[in-house]
């Protein structure tokens, strides 16, 4: 197995190139160059918070536009262990990395943009009957680093991406006003007077309740069944799509994530959360950011605690509105969701 490692990364790394060829450019330009300027600190190995090289960056991303397109239609090529296992078969991969002290995730992420990365395994755990990957140092990945998901029935947590997710969260605040949720949340970690120590502390805290997430989703399949699963299979609209992953999501947070940081009284946690609170899922759960709110005014967390119980049975509840939307004319499913995300969230919102 050792012998063939390269052999392995270079595989995987293939898989990823080919994966970004076809996908990359589907996001919009300034993100794209977000990850674009990450993923070459990553490849080259730089510093975080070190200055990169401008005209080197730019060579570089014209160079790996190019490569794109000489590999765009390319096929997935099976990994080099055991004989050969088609990179999605990530369960049959890992049976044979494990106990090397190596961990594979593959999979389909937002609209169904294919993933990979191979890593160093710094442990292995069981939650609520579902396995748990924490992965380290990374070998091989695609552009885009979810820092955790579920992927073939198990979570996947990578701490390289964790790690980076805060640093860069921690260069964009320091231009920003100090006193919101993502100020509080790097003050808990005392950021500005270590920020080594503060980071680690924080990656530690922050990927406990990442993985407290994947654990609700776990929770949130089981509720919802086989039928919300195929409905986001057959979803081909990107809003039709964020409205039922944020729904789906503000499930989980309700099941577990938030009820679990309010019982440990993990502050850090908490305005952590709040302050990546945006967006559609912002403006689905209004309720939230009040009770937040009153937190940080009293101090006094029941309010918190209300607004989540009464929220897990609305989420539950408006998942299954979506499926049963879907359901009754499913060749019309994502117009008929995405009439919901365009103009009747005032039924869904909490």
């Amino acid at each position: 197995m050792v012998e063939n490692l390269s052999a392995l990364i270079d595989t995987v790394q293939k898989n990823c190139m080919i994966a970004d060829a076809r996908h990359a450019r589907d996001m919009t330009i300034c993100t794209f160059l977000l990850e674009m300027r990450e993923f070459y600190r990553w490849e080259m190995e730089i510093p975080y918070g070190a200055r990169l090289p401008k005209d080197e960056l730019g060579d570089w991303l014209t160079a790996r536009e190019s490569l794109w397109d000489t590999v765009e239609e390319e096929t997935f090529a099976p990994l080099p262990v055991s004989g050969g296992i088609d990179p999605f078969d990530a369960d049959d991969v890992n049976r044979a990395l494990v106990p090397y002290g190596l961990v594979y995730s593959s999979g389909l992420g937002h609209f169904r943009k294919p993933h990979f990365v191979l890593a160093e395994l710094k442990r292995a755990e069981v939650r609520e009957g579902v396995k748990v990957y924490v992965a380290g140092c990374e070998y091989a990945r695609d552009l885009i680093a979810p820092p955790a998901a579920m992927r073939d029935g198990a979570i996947f947590l990578r701490m390289d991406a964790v790690r980076r997710l805060l640093w860069n969260k921690f260069e964009e605040w320091q231009w920003k006003e100090k006193d919101t949720a993502l100020g509080r949340a790097f003050a808990h970690y005392d950021f500005e007077r270590d920020i080594e120590r503060g980071l680690d502390r924080m990656a530690e805290a922050e990927s406990e309740a990442m993985i407290l997430h994947e654990v609700g989703e776990a929770r949130a399949e089981k509720l919802l069944g086989a039928d919300w699963s195929s409905m986001l299979g057959q979803l081909d609209s990107k809003h039709a799509e964020l409205l039922a992953r944020a729904v789906r999501d503000h499930l989980a947070d309700c099941l577990v994530t938030l009820p679990t940081l309010l019982e440990r009284e993990a502050h850090g946690s908490l305005h952590f959360y709040l302050a990546n609170l945006s967006g559609l899922r912002r403006a689905l759960f209004p309720a939230l950011t009040r009770a937040y709110d009153h937190w940080i005014a009293s101090r006094d967390t029941s309010q918190l605690n209300r607004t989540v119980d009464a929220a897990a049975a609305h989420w539950l509840e408006a998942a299954r509105h979506l499926t049963a939307t879907f359901q009754r004319d499913p060749a019309h499913g994502d117009a008929n969701i995405n009439a919901i995300a365009g103009g009747d969230l005032a039924n869904l919102k909490r």
